[in-house]
């Protein structure tokens, strides 16, 4: 497959670079207070045209990219048994380690207790959320999506428009699997021709892939630079101790939990598997999106870790949707932290350990189905709230800091999705890293 290359410097480096210059531009213009400026509004028009334009350029291949690569994966397994096994792989590794990261958000949160405040701290975060009562008006009325419509959604009534709406993703993967299943059963001479017209237009799809890819460190200073700019560190400091807490929590996950599955599980060097997801990682990172970054994922997965077009496929689509580790924690540590800054305004509200557990297994479960809900992450805190009697309007505090979460949380799903993949290769008898980044039989 043709590689198109502009220069020589590794693409991580390239969007590091980008990262690098964003945040100094726009520290430039928080700390002169010109980010009100006419010049600070043309930047922002600038990089929100650029940034929409990269973004639509990989959302415009996610679903051919979804849709191919699953039913590649699915007519290559050949047997019940091969796609069972690895459904299964896949559900344990999903369960696992999304319950551990709930585990660390909870226990970060009852060691550094970012919500007890003293009473005026309080009141005065109490206010700031006022200012986003609409956002969290919207997110309470999302919440009325019961356990039933997401598994309505695993069934649309019309694909095409599924396919034309990313919200609708679990729709399009469910049906690329039944597609993919029953295409294997086929008599022989019709399974080549599904084969070989699916893998050429994966491969084709790819190689789009590989071309917007080019862009990313333009599109990574286009998407972050606004979003530094726009949040300013004035709303930032009533909030400051619970950014700080929550991405410590997510730091421990990223490089303490998710390495010991990479070592112990796929006896694999994690700072080796972190320099070959960079170029992942940093867009996830500048995106905020884990679906806008399937198409790099894909390609670091495939190229840089070796791990088989079998396996990439059948995971990483499946792991945008129900493996959310770093939103999983997030929601544990929003929902503690509003419940810690009710007690200050409420004394008599107690955090009891059976409404602790009742957080972990909520925030576990909700994180797997919330995927094609607007919002996702926040309505699920949301019906955590609602089930402990704590007030929503809560959730206007975080907002204010929800950009920059979002960035690190959307970095910690991609880097479980990676794992994940990797992990249960070695698992099916891959040899990950090899010699040339391709993968061999043990």
């Amino acid at each position: 497959m043709k590689k198109f290359t502009f220069f020589k410097t590794p693409l991580h480096w390239q969007i590091l670079i980008s990262l690098s210059l964003s945040v100094a531009l726009s520290l430039l213009f928080i700390v002169t207070e010109t980010q009100d400026s006419d010049l600070a509004h043309s930047c922002i028009l600038v990089c929100d045209f650029f940034g929409k334009l990269f973004l639509n350029a990989l959302n415009m291949i996610v679903v051919p990219i979804i849709v191919s690569s699953i039913i590649c994966s699915m007519t290559s397994m050949g047997s019940h048994a091969h796609f069972g096994r690895m459904g299964l792989k896949s559900l344990a590794y999903y369960i696992s380690s999304t319950l551990i990261a709930v585990l660390v958000g909870l226990g970060v949160a009852n060691l550094l207790r970012p919500g007890q405040v003293n009473p005026e701290l309080a009141q005065r975060m109490i206010r700031m959320s006022a200012d986003n009562a609409a956002a969290v008006a919207s997110i309470a009325q999302n919440s009325k999506i019961s356990l039933m419509d997401i598994f309505v959604q695993m069934v649309p009534r019309n694909v095409f428009s599924a396919a034309a709406d990313n919200g609708q993703i679990l729709g399009v993967i469910c049906f690329s699997l039944l597609f993919g299943f029953f295409a294997s059963q086929l008599p022989k001479r019709y399974q080549g021709v599904q084969a070989d017209l699916w893998q050429s237009f994966l491969r084709t799809i790819m190689m789009i892939a590989d071309m917007i890819v080019l862009f990313a460190p333009l599109g990574a200073f286009a998407l972050v630079t606004p979003k530094i700019i726009g949040t300013g560190l004035e709303l930032m400091v009533p909030a400051a101790r619970f950014l700080g807490c929550t991405v410590l929590a997510l730091s421990i996950h990223l490089f303490a939990v998710l390495p010991a599955f990479l070592y112990f599980f796929a006896k694999v060097n994690p700072l080796e598997h972190f320099r070959a997801m960079m170029p992942a990682l940093l867009t996830a990172f500048s995106t905020s999106s884990s679906i806008a970054t399937l198409p790099i994922m894909m390609d670091c997965v495939e190229k840089n870790a070796g791990v088989s077009n079998r396996v990439a496929s059948f995971t990483l689509p499946m792991g945008i949707t129900m493996n959310m580790n770093g939103s999983a924690l997030y929601e544990c540590m929003v929902v503690i932290f509003i419940a810690q800054l009710y007690a200050v305004v409420d004394p008599s509200f107690c955090m009891t350990f059976v409404k602790q557990f009742t957080v972990v297994i909520m925030a576990a479960l909700t994180s797997l189905g919330v995927a094609g809900i607007p919002s996702g992450s926040f309505v699920a805190i949301a019906v955590i709230l609602s089930s402990l009697g704590l007030p929503l309007e809560y959730m206007g505090i975080v907002l204010v800091v929800d950009r920059i979460l979002d960035m690190c949380r959307t970095t910690v799903n991609v880097f479980s999705d990676t794992v994940g993949a990797v992990v249960i290769a070695r698992s099916e008898g891959e040899t990950v890293y090899g010699s040339k980044g391709r993968s061999r039989p043990l």
